[in-house]
């Protein structure tokens, strides 16, 4: 019945439930843009799916970190995780460096993409600095330059007429001497170079590793917010070209984006997605802020001067943003909340705003408080799940070196 059907759609074939792969880095404390951007579509999602849920902490390195702190902080994504409703008993959960597959799987699909595909990749491009405007500044850089040959130039000692003009022209022309010996791209390579000298071959490389994390485990699905589509693509680009080239010997993943709750953004910034790097504290709301702390935060939140609760992205993203944060609270339609707050003021809106996140989070951390005080029983989860996927992993790869050659 399967004759001439490649391994990963016979498995497919014989599941009822698609399989999806979810990673997320040990970043620190976490705040309800990461529960309800992803982890609370992944608890909703249990039932339906075969899930994986990965702490990626090879990930995690890509940027320094303080290996006792970096191993804090996996702890403490797993017990929120576990706390958040992660099911052992329906979903599988892991520390990635624990399964020297991820690592062995990247270096293979590292040998299948291009250069090109990761200097393309937004997110390296904002963390290592590179994401700048070269055609402004290439201006900038013109401009310095002209002021220094102005305040070095000396106007003869009787000044006539034409001065100025002649001035001017001769700072203009030996500009354009400056620019067409290619100086100034001279200095813009230097800049670019400093900034490149920072940033390691990890963070450049780091969407082949996630690429190996999805196809690893013939993953159909992963979903993924709007900033990191780019990466589900690229695997797909990178699995694609495997198979054209040695057979078909990984599926070929589907990026899933959640419309609602994907983006929870700042409270006090509402144009910038809510990151716990933000210097201001009023911006996030973590997991385990106490219940006067959040009040405090939503009362703070910017909203405008309209004083009409309506999800309007573009004029109105602060309300808009706290109408998309009570609607995956509760579960209720933005356009029932709309409805429900149409005679209602900003204060007592986001008062309410704030109650709803309280109450999402009341068990939640409830949970979190057993499991400090019961460490082992969350490393013994995340061991199980390991040893859970160990299989899997191992015939993926298995799979992919024989058909690349590698072995005897």
């Amino acid at each position: 019945m399967f004759t001439n059907v490649p391994f990963p759609a016979i498995f497919i074939a014989m599941s009822n439930k698609k399989r999806v792969f979810s990673g997320i880095q040990p970043s620190g404390d976490l705040h309800i843009g990461n529960y309800l951007g992803a982890i609370v579509n992944w608890v909703r999602g249990q039932d339906a799916h075969d899930n994986i849920f990965c702490i990626v902490d090879l990930h995690a390195i890509t940027v320094p970190q303080d290996p006792n702190k970096l191993k804090a902080n996996t702890m403490e994504l797993a017990k929120v995780l576990l706390a958040s409703g992660i099911d052992p008993k329906k979903s599988t959960l892991f520390v990635q460096s624990e399964r020297p597959e991820h690592s062995e799987m990247a270096w293979i699909l590292n040998c299948f993409t291009r250069m090109g595909e990761l200097k393309k990749m937004i997110q390296y491009k904002q963390k290592s600095g590179l994401d700048v405007n070269l055609h402004v500044l290439r201006q900038f850089v013109q401009e310095k330059i002209r002021e220094e040959l102005v305040k070095n130039y000396k106007l003869p000692s009787q000044e006539g007429p034409f001065d100025g003009l002649k001035m001017e022209l001769t700072i203009q022309k030996q500009l354009d001497q400056i620019v067409n010996k290619g100086l100034v791209d001279d200095i813009l390579d230097g800049v670019i170079d400093k900034l490149e000298g920072v940033s390691t071959v990890g963070l450049f490389d780091y969407p082949v590793l996630m690429a190996g994390d999805i196809l690893l485990y013939d993953t159909e699905e992963v979903p993924v917010g709007e900033d990191q589509k780019q990466h589900v693509e690229i695997a797909r680009d990178i699995a694609q070209r495997l198979n054209k080239r040695v057979g078909k010997v990984v599926v070929v993943p589907q990026p899933v984006i959640k419309k609602e709750g994907a983006r929870i953004m700042s409270l006090t910034d509402p144009t910038k997605k809510m990151s716990k790097s933000d210097q201001n504290e009023n911006s996030y709301v973590l997991l385990r802020d106490d219940a006067e702390t959040i009040r405090k935060k939503f009362a703070r939140a910017v909203t405008d001067s309209d004083n009409k609760i309506k999800f309007d992205k573009e004029k109105k993203p602060g309300i808009s943003n706290l109408l998309n944060i009570m609607s995956v609270c509760t579960e209720i339609p933005i356009s029932d909340l709309e409805k429900k707050y149409a005679s209602s003021n900003y204060g007592q809106f986001k008062a309410d705003v704030a109650e709803c996140v309280i109450e999402m989070l009341k068990p939640i951390q409830a949970k979190l408080a057993e499991y400090d005080k019961n460490e082992d029983k969350v490393r013994k989860i995340l061991a199980d799940g390991a040893e859970a996927v160990a299989p899997r992993a191992k015939d993926t790869l298995s799979r992919v070196k024989k058909a690349v050659g590698l072995g005897l």
